[in-house]
């Protein structure tokens, strides 16, 4: 299975016609993403008992994501308001002081060490915010010392929340080296890097010891850098966009799931992944752009389903 862990809360989505509670939380929606390619799939989170936690519990049982790890927290379920413009663009304002997502103590976390966990994938504001970041980034570290699975971040930024730029600079600079794979986004690179090119991050990714480094680029595709030092290259692909609620997030889980079908997570992960061949790393990228676009074409963090990604990928005859 792939663990997934990190917050799991309510997106609160306003647009002219009024609001809306969902789940959502990145995390949260790259284990949904998961689940839905038919990948077991286990959260690691902090769900609140309040009525958004129970909301957003069913929400993943529903989706067939395993709960067994996840804390049953006191605190409140952390909150998103995702405010959409014409365009579908979404922006957010988050409701997260003492929030259960942000308070991981060491004893809450699972011994993955014997488990039947191939890859460990976190990010977001769950490696950000105190104090339940260090915990989870202490994690990463015993993980990677361990090589015994694929460690995966997603950076997904979040200025409006943590706006101290050589802070984020220098807590990126100790996480990025722990994961086997890091994706972000350029908006991602362009705030936290604004003097730096995409090439020049991924090429120290790299060179730190990441074997698979990611940039998604909206509207213009994403890069995909492996571990050989091909740079790889997928255009978007074409939809009509809804909202781009949880198309990152998507395109982390496809991405996933596409390495996980190829056997290439697991133990030794640094070798699975160089043995990925070029072709494969091409499909491997077109994957997780096609269920991206297939999330921006509905309302809301809804990611398509294995067959739905298919139809699209399969070449018609």
């Amino acid at each position: 299975m792939i663990v997934v862990a990190g917050e799991a809360l309510i997106d609160l989505v306003v647009t002219p016609d009024g609001e809306r509670a969902v789940p959502g939380g990145s995390p949260a929606n790259v284990a949904v993403t998961l689940a839905r390619l038919d990948q077991p799939v286990r959260l690691l989170a902090r769900l609140g008992t309040d009525d958004y936690g129970r909301q957003v519990a069913e929400h993943l049982r529903a989706n067939q994501v395993d709960l067994e790890w996840a804390v049953r927290a006191e605190e409140p379920t952390s909150v998103a308001v995702a405010t959409l413009n014409a365009t579908g663009q979404a922006s957010y304002e988050f409701r997260l002081a003492g929030a259960a997502d942000w308070q991981w103590t060491p004893q809450e976390l699972p011994e993955l060490a014997g488990s039947s966990a191939i890859a460990f994938h976190t990010g977001s504001l769950a490696l950000a915010l105190a104090p339940g970041a260090q915990v989870l980034e202490d994690l990463l570290a015993r993980e990677r010392h361990r090589d015994g699975l694929t460690l995966s971040i997603d950076l997904n930024l979040r200025p409006s929340i943590v706006t101290d730029r050589e802070a984020e600079q220098a807590r990126v600079r100790r996480q990025v080296p722990l994961a086997h794979l890091v994706k972000a986004s350029d908006e991602d690179l362009a705030w936290l890097y604004p003097d730096r090119s995409v090439a020049d991050v991924m090429a120290e990714w790299r060179e730190v010891g990441v074997s698979c480094a990611v940039v998604t680029r909206g509207g213009e595709g994403a890069w995909l850098l492996a571990p050989n030092g091909t740079l790889h290259e997928a255009t978007a692909v074409r939809t009509t966009v809804v909202d781009t609620v949880g198309a990152g997030d998507s395109f982390t889980g496809g991405l996933l799931a596409a390495l996980a079908d190829l056997d290439a997570l697991g133990d030794r992960p640094a070798d699975r992944l160089a043995a990925v061949t070029e072709q494969q790393w091409d499909a491997v990228l077109r994957q997780a752009a096609t269920v991206a676009a297939l999330t921006c074409g509905r309302r809301g963090a809804d990611p398509p389903r294995r067959d739905e990604v298919e139809a699209l990928l399969t070449p018609q005859t």
